[in-house]
């Protein structure tokens, strides 16, 4: 059984790797289920329809130039490119591919935490088309 230690995911939001400051991702690919169900059948039966899947990512805020709240604040309101990658310390292929969707960048969470805390920022952003992965490439 190949397991792995999820901690060097690379993330790109819009050409700028900002790996370094996110503390967890999840990727969640989900299509529409479409019925074809016929007559004489004798249970449902379904196809894959249209993908809607989502990227939730947690990032630790930084107001620098070129980092999160930079990064996501100039794409307020558009749809930008979103790069994964499972290993960034590694080539991609079969075995880490690279993930490349696009995202609508509609939400951030400027401010947040309490006194003593880092302040992060949690987002769901759904993901507008297809998602590709691809067994070469760079990152």
């Amino acid at each position: 059984m190949a397991v792995f230690l999820n901690n060097k995911v690379g993330v790109k939001i819009n050409s700028v790797d900002l790996s370094d400051h996110v503390t967890s991702i999840t990727l969640n690919r989900n299509f529409d289920e479409l019925e074809v169900t016929a007559m004489g059948d004798t249970a449902h039966k379904f196809v894959k329809g249209l993908e809607a899947s989502s990227v939730t990512i947690s990032f630790l805020n930084d107001t620098a130039t070129a980092s999160v709240l930079q990064t996501l604040q100039a794409a307020w309101g558009t749809t930008v490119t979103a790069v994964l990658l499972q290993d960034k310390n590694t080539a991609v292929s079969a075995t880490n591919p690279l993930y490349t969707f696009s995202i609508l960048v509609n939400k951030t969470t400027d401010i947040n935490g309490a006194v003593g805390e880092l302040a992060t920022q949690d987002i769901t952003f759904t993901i507008n088309g297809a998602t590709t992965v691809a067994t070469t490439g760079t990152f």
